[in-house]
């Protein structure tokens, strides 16, 4: 068994990234866009669990035209890549953190005329002015200027002479399940930008779509880039998605071991709380990883992992460091095996959409409820 990059100790849950992978599907995502559409890689919250360092530089080899991040700290990483690359906080800033947007040479998204105020505050006492999208609320309800009173803060960015407007957008509320609320999502965005008088949209980044949104947008628009977090990790959107067709490959598995086997009688509860009696005289599989690892709770009874290319379901309550698993049905599992929790192993696929499923989630919070004990090996090989 490899060891993990930093000590000589074997591995015993590790999730495993596919960089190569990851820059093959950015190269086919690209492929099937209209040539004027840019690309705005979503890489917060450590890039979906995939690791935001590894992910980020990998992404800048491939060409990808923006990052979008939620934090500071985040947008930093991606600064210390490397300079040049346009970085976008999709996040709302602290006034402490003010400062920083001239310091790292971010663009920062406003939604208020007080972040008009202040982020021109910033671009006056560095001597430079501040990037700045403008967030339009088409019904979201979250961040954004309401889209009504777009117009007056579009205003007020213009008469700055300390602000740069770099982009313009939106956020769709339900776009993998809601295409008439979208399509009046997207009405809204566009007669919002209507009624700006002056803006300079072929100057701008316009971005209201994600992976799951594409369906609806209008071949001859002012967009002019899609925001991509889930598909270039080789997870689907919404199958009507204009990308759904993209074959993306999966870049993350998650692995962990067999620590015991051991025999028991039927009629024996399983873990915490007795969730589970055996039927039968049966044969399981402690795992050495539970929720302390990324293995949600609620998958409990419900989800299967893959030992010797046979699936084998999860029996009784996860707990903190140990999962249980029936393998009965499965010859010859012994202590040290390999388990797969999503990827694949001897023709056979667990894949995230599946084990989200399990866990009455989905794979966005599966991704980054990986903890940070669970060690990511990273495949680097191109391979094409």
């Amino acid at each position: 068994m490899n060891p993990t990059p930093n000590s000589r100790l074997p591995l015993r849950c590790w999730a495993e990234i596919d960089l190569a992978a990851l820059e093959r599907n950015l190269r086919l995502i690209r492929g099937s866009l209209p040539a004027h559409i840019r690309y705005v890689a979503v890489v917060k919250a450590d890039a979906y669990g995939h690791g935001l360092h590894q992910t980020a530089a990998r992404l800048m080899h491939s060409g990808a035209d923006l990052f979008a991040v939620a934090t500071l700290s985040e947008a930093a990483a991606v600064r210390e890549l490397g300079p040049g690359w346009p970085i976008l906080l999709l996040s709302p800033l602290l006034p402490e953190e003010d400062p920083y947007l001239a310091d790292y040479d971010l663009a920062a998204t406003i939604s208020t005329a007080d972040e008009v105020r202040r982020f021109a505050a910033v671009g006056k006492a560095s001597g430079k002015p501040v990037s700045v999208h403008l967030k339009i609320d088409t019904g979201m309800g979250r961040l954004g200027v309401w889209h009504e009173q777009a117009p007056e803060l579009f205003g007020a960015i213009g008469a700055s002479p300390h602000l740069r407007l770099a982009g313009v957008f939106t956020h769709f509320a339900s776009p993998d399940d809601d295409v008439a609320f979208t399509e009046e999502q997207r009405r809204r965005f566009l007669a919002a930008l209507g009624r700006c008088e002056g803006i300079d949209l072929p100057g701008l980044f316009v971005h209201a779509d994600n992976s799951s949104g594409l369906e609806t947008m209008p071949g001859a628009s002012p967009f002019n880039a899609v925001r991509v977090g889930l598909l270039q990790f080789g997870i689907l959107p919404h199958p009507h998605s204009l990308l759904a067709q993209v074959r993306t490959e999966p870049v993350f598995s998650f692995r962990t071991r067999v620590g015991i086997v051991k025999a028991l009688p039927a009629g024996t509860t399983i873990s915490y709380g007795r969730t589970h009696t055996l039927s039968r005289d049966s044969t399981v599989a402690v795992l050495c990883a539970g929720y302390g690892d990324g293995i949600p709770r609620a998958a409990s009874n419900r989800a299967q992992v893959l030992i010797r290319g046979r699936r084998c379901p999860v029996i009784g309550r996860v707990t903190m460091d140990q999962t249980i698993v029936d393998v009965t049905d499965v010859a010859g599992v012994v202590c040290g095996d390999g388990v797969v929790l999503v990827g694949k192993q001897d023709g056979d696929e667990i894949s995230i959409t599946e084990f989200s499923r399990a866990a009455d989630t989905i794979p966005w919070e599966t991704l980054c409820s990986v903890t940070k004990r669970v060690p990511r090996i990273y495949r680097t090989a191109l391979g094409i």
